[in-house]
């Protein structure tokens, strides 16, 4: 299993994009979902983006389409406790299993009949919101600039931590031995992205976030 993208929910979006900025990262296109409330800043790399996202269409994201994936309270997670990270898996064979059970959404920005499935977690949503997009097939090529000062070029591991954590939850069993991505107990979510295996030897935190990257 591969990860396509990360998002964050993040209250103070500009300031965290620039504060990735100045770490060494060039940050690459932005938009806004129609429909869904939802906009972001994005920074590419050369497997997965990271998403930085916000609201700014409440009556959107509050509507009857998204009221069952619970995005809303996600973006409340500075009151809601529950966790602002997003994990959108690759369409692929062995992540089928995973969303046996999913919540079929169906965006206004996609074309009918290309739904996005949706593991809201509401027994736990200290786990992240996790989806997989409709597209199948290779990644396909990117224009977006994935070459950065800092020198961050894979990601090779993400670990989230849970402020709730059940070791009988079902993703974390089928997650489970994925070199890509771990799960443990915390004090609070947070989110920790490994790139190039660590081979700088650099460990960054961006305390708003509650993330680290390590390079």
């Amino acid at each position: 299993m591969e990860i396509d993208h990360l998002f964050i929910f993040s209250d103070s979006p500009h300031a965290v994009a620039e504060e990735l900025r100045a770490l060494g990262l060039i940050e690459g296109s932005s938009r806004v979902h129609p429909g869904q409330g939802t906009t972001n800043r994005k920074f590419y790399f050369e497997n997965f983006f990271l998403e930085i996202l916000w609201v700014h269409d409440e009556a959107e994201i509050t509507s009857p389409l998204l009221q069952p994936t619970r995005l809303w309270e996600r973006a409340r997670y500075a009151t809601t406790g529950t966790s602002p990270y997003g994990l959108c898996l690759r369409n692929t064979p062995d992540t089928d299993p995973v969303f046996t059970a999913a919540l079929a959404y169906q965006p206004v920005y996609f074309p009918a009949g290309l739904p996005i499935e949706v593991l809201p977690h509401a027994h736990n949503p200290s786990l992240p919101w996790t989806f997989r997009l409709p597209f199948k097939g290779p990644q396909a090529a990117t224009t977006e600039p994935t070459q950065h000062p800092a020198g961050l070029r894979r990601l090779t591991h993400a670990a989230f931590g849970l402020a709730k954590y059940e070791a009988a939850d079902l993703l974390l069993q089928q997650l489970a031995g994925q070199p890509q991505l771990a799960f443990g107990p915390a004090t609070a979510n947070c989110l920790a992205l490994t790139f190039d295996e660590h081979r700088q030897g650099q460990t960054v935190h961006v305390p708003v976030l509650n993330l680290t990257l390590a390079y």
